[in-house]
């Protein structure tokens, strides 16, 4: 019998197979249907999940509310089904930008996700490169912050040369930056950035020499394309060779981003599966698996 059972949700089916195909566990033959009004009905076959230690596979990737309510309920019928225990891994977790209140009159939404996640009964929680990784102090379970760096530098040293420098689009992803950087041996620099809302920003300078050399932009997530768009005017405005590389955990390129990463001269973006990668990128797109990462934190002997 394979160490766990594996119930797959909706928002992650690429790397519920990928990390089916590495542990040897078959997803649950879990089904799912919605009612006429759009309520979600989730039944789990209590034959495959009782007495058993279950992991639970759910990005909060849009629709944000409805993958974590589905997570919730796939949670709550592995209990009740008599799961001897249950973990939760989300390798993207939504609302994790809003950790903080700019101003009075904003919710916490971050803090109410993690609220949400402590009542789902789970042992465990594992999230793969958390937006603030502060965030794991509101977690009620223990938690797990998992990075992916490694992956993604392993990916990208093919493409490396001595006029590479990791760049961080903002002020945000400096640690990420240098990180990466030492992985790969190379220089990094920094963009100031401010942002004006949720989709708009700019650029107020540049900290370290990027004339001539080839960036690779790293963030932990790419979502609108905003400030990897206004970091990459700057250094283009700096002299840096039009031979850009994106490097982001999470690749959810939602609303304006393909436009405008259309006016990046992008050759290659580098993620990770913990977001279903879209098809229609006019630029390649080199998707490195979360399964080995996940595997080695999932597996009895890791602990």
């Amino acid at each position: 019998m394979t160490p766990f059972a594996l119930v797959v949700g909706s928002a992650s089916p690429h790397l519920g197979r990928a990390l089916a195909q590495a542990s040897g566990a078959a997803p649950v033959g879990v089904k799912m249907e919605r009612f006429p009004d759009g309520e979600l009905h989730i039944e789990v076959p209590p034959e495959e999940v009782r007495g058993r230690r279950v992991v639970l596979l759910q990005s909060s990737t849009p629709p944000v509310g409805e993958h974590l309510l589905e997570l919730l309920l796939l949670a709550d019928a592995c209990w009740r089904a008599g799961a001897a225990s249950m973990e939760a891994v989300v390798p993207y977790v939504g609302y994790a930008r809003q950790d903080r209140r700019a101003r009075a009159g904003e919710p916490l939404g971050g803090r109410l996700v993690a609220d949400m996640l402590s009542h789902g009964r789970f042992s465990r929680v594992f999230t793969v490169d958390l937006h603030n990784p502060a965030l794991e102090g509101c977690f009620g379970a223990p938690l797990e912050h998992l990075s992916a760096l490694p992956l993604l530098a392993d990916a990208l040293r093919p493409h490396v040369t001595d006029t590479t420098v990791v760049v961080a689009p903002d002020l945000g992803a400096v640690k990420r930056a240098e990180a990466l950087a030492k992985l790969l041996g190379r220089p990094w620099a920094v963009v100031h950035k401010a942002r004006l809302s949720g989709n708009d920003v700019e650029t107020l300078g540049l900290l370290g020499q990027v004339r001539g050399m080839r960036p690779i932009l790293v963030d932990d997530m790419v979502s609108t394309g905003g400030t990897l768009a206004a970091a990459a005017k700057e250094l283009k405005g700096e002299g840096c060779v039009d031979d850009f590389i994106l490097a982001t955990t999470h690749a959810l390129l939602v609303g304006p981003a393909l436009e405008r990463l259309h006016g990046v001269p992008v050759k290659r973006l580098v993620s990770t599966d913990s977001v279903e990668h879209r098809q229609d990128l006019p630029f390649p797109h080199q998707v490195v698996t979360l399964a080995p990462l996940l595997l080695r934190a999932l597996r009895p002997d890791a602990r």
